[in-house]
């Protein structure tokens, strides 16, 4: 792949990036509530409010304040949160890799379920798989995310006792692994830590299994569909009558012209998780960045909004070049420079 091709790609992100900083700006400020108010606290006076707006710099033409959010931002400055005194860069760093530990986790598996559900839904319709893979995904697709996780709860930690308590990414007996990459999972395993990293999965189970339905439904879905369509193609037809193997037939043809749509689905599916998990965070009481970015709007911390926002177009900027990449994996037809 040429460097010059993903240079372009990524340049053609930057409008969008600029684009994502100016909305950001202009709808936190048009969000009711005062920062300010919230800051002085219940007590405070309007002689105090207004001292405290000032040292904020929220007395300001919204212009100038927007100019002064740019040039702090080009020089990696995201701003101070009000709501937990430290700089926003500090809070997104420490609370993104418990986040992507849950939205992956629960990514890998609902396609460990969904792929191969599919798969086989497509060669058998009408069977019981196909039945059970419309049942999932109705059901993945129907039940709220924060009812399932509840419903989870009661069964699992409340009549049966299999599950840890739900409060947070470790149970208070154990001390969090010493930070490497921020996943509890692989930085227990780094340091040999065996009786951290079980405890650490123990609590991931239930949270992830809560996304995994839900992100299960489209995964499937799309799965089935794309290699129903792939199985009536014309190539299929004259593999077939060539003599080929069902296996070659089934995964070396059928399902390969099937992922691409299925990469679609799974890069849009992961981009809507990451920043809709913040009911599942809720009810688990995961200290992720979905949790900090309601925190945040419920207290009018612009600061912390917009570095939320911001941290997101960044990721998905990124999502969609790693798709672009992984297209030319599968099928060197499609031509990176052609996206």
């Amino acid at each position: 792949m040429p460097l010059r091709a993903l240079l372009l790609r990524v340049l053609q992100a930057v409008p969008v990036v600029i684009g994502v900083v100016i909305v950001s700006f202009v709808l936190t400020r048009a969000l009711p509530g005062d920062p300010a108010v919230y800051f002085a606290g219940a007590a405070a006076d309007e002689a105090s409010i207004q001292e405290i707006r000032e040292a904020l710099g929220l007395d300001r033409p919204m212009l100038e304040q927007f100019l002064i959010y740019v040039r702090d931002l080009l020089s990696g400055d995201l701003g101070r949160s009000i709501s937990t005194g430290q700089p926003v860069s500090a809070d997104l760093a420490s609370r993104l890799p418990a986040s992507l530990e849950l939205t992956l986790t629960a990514l890998l598996l609902s396609c460990a379920i969904a792929i191969p559900l599919g798969v086989l839904a497509a060669t058998r319709p009408g069977s019981m798989i196909d039945h059970l893979c419309r049942v999932l995904v109705t059901a993945g697709v129907s039940l709220p995310t924060f009812f399932t996780g509840i419903v989870l709860i009661y069964v699992f930690y409340y009549l049966l006792g299999w599950a840890p308590s739900p409060l947070g990414r470790l149970d208070f007996i154990y001390i969090a692994p010493d930070h490497v990459t921020g996943f509890y999972l692989i930085d227990a395993a780094i340091a040999g830590d065996g009786e951290t990293w079980l405890a650490a999965l123990k609590q991931l189970v239930l949270p992830a299994a809560t996304l995994a339905l839900f992100t299960l439904a489209p995964i499937a879905r799309m799965t089935r569909a794309a290699m129903l369509s792939a199985l009536s193609s014309d190539f299929i037809r004259t593999a077939r009558a060539a003599g080929l193997e069902q296996r070659t037939i089934l995964f070396g043809y059928a399902f390969r012209n099937a992922l691409l749509p299925v990469i679609t689905t799974l890069g849009m599916v992961f981009s809507f998780t990451l920043g809709a998990n913040v009911l599942v965070e809720k009810v688990f009481a995961w200290p992720g960045i979905g949790s900090y970015a309601v925190e945040a709007l419920v207290v009018s911390d612009y600061a912390a909004v917009q570095g939320f926002v911001l941290a997101m177009a960044l990721l998905f900027v990124v999502l969609n070049l790693l798709i672009d990449l992984t297209y030319t994996l599968i099928d060197p037809r499609i031509g990176f420079e052609a996206r």
